[in-house]
């Protein structure tokens, strides 16, 4: 029988949960505490039954570097998500390049896609994004430079964004 281990990390901006296939491959984080909520945002094909872990050893390993310090340690950990089109998986890659301290505005985001035109496009790859963190949607702004929306509240991607801007700062 398919499963998919889940397990909930300590972290300074909450509780995060992370799902992955048994593969190691990231399915969804998000910041809850409860595994469960984040299966309706795993594609269908990409749904099992939950089997609660207290850690996903390399998973759990580059999360905790990443609270240390080391920003980068999120970028080797594997990420499958589903969709129907060609352009969100394709931008969900894209923000995966962008740098810890260095966030881009959705116009921005939308030119590093390849259609600049698209801002609306690439909003909603935001939004669609699965897994929190590994595929670091909250390293994109508004227009304006204001912070926008997160699925996971502003408070924490205030967090998120601070946590990065004080280790690339120095």
């Amino acid at each position: 029988m398919n499963t998919v281990d889940s397990a909930v990390l300590a972290t300074p901006a909450g509780p995060l949960s992370i799902l992955a296939g048994t593969d190691g491959a990231v399915r969804a984080a998000g910041f809850t505490d409860a595994p469960e909520a984040l299966l309706p945002l795993v594609h269908p094909a990409l749904r099992a039954p939950l089997r609660h872990r207290t850690d996903l050893g390399p998973v759990t390993t580059a999360v905790r570097s990443y609270l240390d310090g080391d920003l980068t340690a999120i970028d080797a950990v594997p990420v499958e998500q589903r969709t129907g089109g060609e352009f969100l998986t394709h931008a969900w890659q894209v923000l995966r390049d962008v740098k810890p301290g260095e966030p881009v505005t959705y116009t921005g985001f939308a030119g590093l896609a390849g259609r600049p035109l698209a801002v609306r496009a690439a909003a909603a790859a935001c939004a669609r994004n699965a897994a929190a963190l590994f595929v670091p949607c909250h390293r994109v702004l508004r227009t304006d430079g204001t912070l926008g929306g997160y699925r996971w509240g502003l408070d924490v991607k205030k967090w998120l964004l601070g946590h990065e801007r004080r280790l690339t700062a120095s």
